[in-house]
């Protein structure tokens, strides 16, 4: 790829980023489009959607930047809670990273990659016709002792992000503990949920519990709630709430009284009449649910998991660490989470079917794996214009064309792969939704591994390697040639990858700010909702999107900073825009669904770590490739010492992301005990982890029925 082909890509999408920034600066403030651009507000009634006319409306201001610009920690500690804190911490040490990496990169590696000649001379005069190569280190001359630079600036920045590394580390545990420190009492911290109970004859679930846990915890034991199979009943509550919302956009409908007959000259039945069906018909469910719901009851619908609660944060932590059986496949615990973090769907499965489920998952990531290798050999095609004319011979007087050729090769490779990439998040929450997780947000850092996984192997190492999956698996079965594969292989690619930084990142940023999907779709529904229709739900982050999205960046970043330092601009740029627009979403758009107090961070941290030791192999290869064989040897402790560092930082900060230390628990159930409160907290802990498909429905065929919430809270 020459400079043109990168200056046409970036053109494009600068060209997006301003014309969705515009769009966004003048759409936020008209009132109709509250409901996509500031939901939060919305819903806490800071913003109305009615307000005057005025002609700033229609003009773009920046004033949104300033808001985001000026907003503190704290602040953002009490919007989005700890794990917003963690994503914006994970985006603020990247900046720090490659801003550090930036300045070695660009004005010390970047020239000395430019002044040599292995591959060829770089052309001043005729800028924009120079390859992209000239710009990587594979144009260094073979043995010159200008690499040696690159070497030590290898081991700087190594040096540097482990630093960092460390005090965020400690920074974000010193946070938890914090955070743990200021809450209320919360549910989640006196409860267990332990499953795979035994059955005894003669005895239900209930009573099992109970004897059990009575036994063995006589002064901390409270009381337990055992879980009962509510699948169907939410089916029927999930139809429930479709029939009401219909309903109530029948009653609010302005032409009702214009079509009081309905129909054509009320020969037909029209809404009115519609509208008795749906009333009849929610009738019949909500009975039909009270049935299921006086059903559930009955010992044959319990399943064979309990909440358990205790008095103390201490006395449900006991029961959480230890073994509570001489068997263990049975009276299994688990840490509890927030009552509205429970995902439900899973006390309906078995612990066969969970099992099953778990292999299951695991071959269809291998298949999904393999079947994306399609779009990757796709996008490898577009990047080579004489191939695609071996392909396609009628395509040959289009790819002369200079323009289209930049296109194809600068842009649109990059856009088909990140297109084919959107697929993936949803994909992999779906995996691990069946695979036994009992909260949201377990499902969602499972999420966020397999999607940060899969993004390495298959936009990384499957584009690095040309999609050849034969190829890629030759590499794994001679280990010892990996180093060397990784460094003909990576430099060839680095061109591609900052267009990826460009397309992927730039504009993913930017139509995240614009909300594309919402603001399509509140279009497409406008015709059939009503202005007085009350304000559903606040949406919330997807972190097993924008978790491995970012840490997918730091890794091209880390490892290109001294093959292809042109891409740390780039990269840069993409962190700033998130910086700011990220921080504007969670003052107006997001609210957290649940807390799990920054447990994000380990899998941060991970990624980190293997994107050095990635860049420490690919450094061994290039050093061996261009024959300056002592660099190479020096290298090989750089990877054992980041390893190493690695291993102190698991000891030291990882088990205060597992668990609460007894010091800290110990210290809270004090406090509480001089709290007043506590006897009513212990009367609620109970129905505070109430299955949501077991609350009363209540329905009335009057208006003011229709009006109220289906389901009580």
């Amino acid at each position: 790829m020459i400079v043109s082909a990168l200056l046409t890509s970036v053109g494009i999408n600068i060209a997006l980023c301003v014309l969705f920034f515009i769009l966004y600066s003048i759409l936020r403030k008209q009132p109709i489009n509250y409901e996509v651009y500031l939901p939060r507000l919305l819903a806490e009634g800071i913003s109305k959607r009615r307000s005057r006319f005025n002609l700033e409306r229609l003009i773009p201001s920046p004033g949104w930047v300033a808001n985001a610009w000026r907003l503190s920690e704290e602040e953002l500690l009490s919007l989005s809670g700890l794990d917003g804190v963690v994503f914006m911490h994970i985006i603020t040490f990247s900046l720090k990273v490659f801003t550090f990496a930036g300045i070695i990169g660009i004005f010390v590696l970047l020239p000395v990659n430019c002044w040599g000649n292995q591959l060829k001379d770089f052309d001043v005069a005729n800028f924009t016709n120079n390859s992209l190569d000239v710009f990587t280190i594979s144009n260094v001359n073979s043995g010159s002792n200008w690499l040696w630079l690159h070497f030590c600036a290898v081991y700087i920045v190594t040096g540097f992000i482990c630093i960092l590394l460390f005090y965020e580390y400690k920074h974000i545990s010193s946070r938890r503990i914090s955070y743990f420190y200021s809450s209320r009492p919360q549910p989640h911290q006196f409860t267990i949920l332990v499953h795979s109970i035994p059955i005894s004859s003669g005895s239900s679930i209930s009573d099992s519990v109970e004897s059990f846990f009575e036994e063995l915890y006589p002064s901390t034991y409270l009381s337990h709630m055992v879980v009962r199979r509510t699948s169907k009943i939410q089916r029927l509550l999930n139809e429930a709430k479709f029939l009401y919302k219909r309903i109530t956009q029948l009653r609010s409908d302005p032409t009702q009284e214009k079509n009081k007959h309905g129909g054509f000259f009320g020969l037909f039945g029209g809404k009115n009449n519609l509208m008795e069906q749906y009333e009849k018909k929610l009738e019949d469910i909500e009975e039909n649910v009270r049935l299921k719901q006086s059903e559930s009851s009955l010992a044959a619908e319990e399943t064979r998991a309990a909440f358990v609660f205790f008095k103390s944060r201490y006395g449900a932590a006991t029961a959480f660490h230890l073994r509570q059986s001489i068997n263990p496949t049975q009276w299994i615990t688990e840490q509890a989470p927030e009552p509205h973090d429970v995902y439900w769907p899973f006390f309906s499965e078995s612990f066969m079917q969970r099992w099953i489920f778990k292999l299951v998952v695991v071959v269809l990531c291998i298949l999904f794996t393999i079947l994306f290798l399609i779009p990757v050999i796709i996008v490898q095609g577009l990047t080579n214009l004489s191939q695609l004319e071996v392909l396609f011979p009628f395509l040959t007087s289009i790819l002369t064309i200079k323009f289209v050729s930049q296109v194809i090769t600068g842009y649109l490779p990059s856009l088909i792969l990140l297109l084919f990439l959107k697929l993936v998040p949803p994909v992999m929450e779906f995996l691990s939704s069946i695979q036994g997780y009992i909260s949201h947000s377990d499902i969602e850092m499972s999420a966020s591994i397999k999607v940060l996984w899969f993004t390495i192997w298959n936009a990384f190492f499957a584009t690095v390697f040309s999609g050849s999956a034969l190829y890629m698996v030759s590499i794994i079965l001679d280990p010892k040639g990996i180093p060397g594969k990784l460094a003909v292989a990576v430099p060839a690619q680095a061109s591609f990858f900052i267009t990826y930084v460009v397309t992927s990142g730039w504009t993913s940023i930017s139509s995240e700010l614009f909300r594309i999907i919402p603001f399509i779709s509140s279009l497409i529904r406008r015709p059939f909702t009503s202005p007085n229709d009350e304000f559903e739900e606040v949406p919330s982050i997807a972190y097993h999107r924008d978790i491995p999205r970012v840490l997918f960046f730091g890794l091209l970043g880390i490892t290109y900073f001294f093959l292809a330092p042109l891409i740390l601009p780039f990269l840069l740029a993409y962190f700033c825009l998130a910086y700011i627009i990220f921080r504007n979403q969670f003052i107006n758009v997001y609210a957290p669904k649940y807390e799990t107090a920054g447990k994000f961070w380990p899998i941060v941290h991970s990624s980190m770590i293997f994107s050095l030791v990635l860049m420490h192999i690919i450094a061994v290869g290039i050093f061996a490739l261009k024959k300056l064989s002592l660099a190479s040897t020096l290298m090989l402790p750089l990877p054992v010492l980041t390893l190493l560092f690695n291993e102190y930082c698991r000891k030291r900060f990882l088990p205060i992301f597992v668990a609460y230390p007894t010091e800290s628990l110990i210290k809270k159930d004090r406090e509480d005990q001089n709290d007043t409160t506590m006897n009513e907290f212990y009367d609620n802990l109970v129905n505070a982890y109430k299955d949501p498909a077991l609350v009363p429905i209540h329905y009335s065929s009057n208006t003011d029925g229709l009006r109220s919430p289906l389901i009580s809270t």
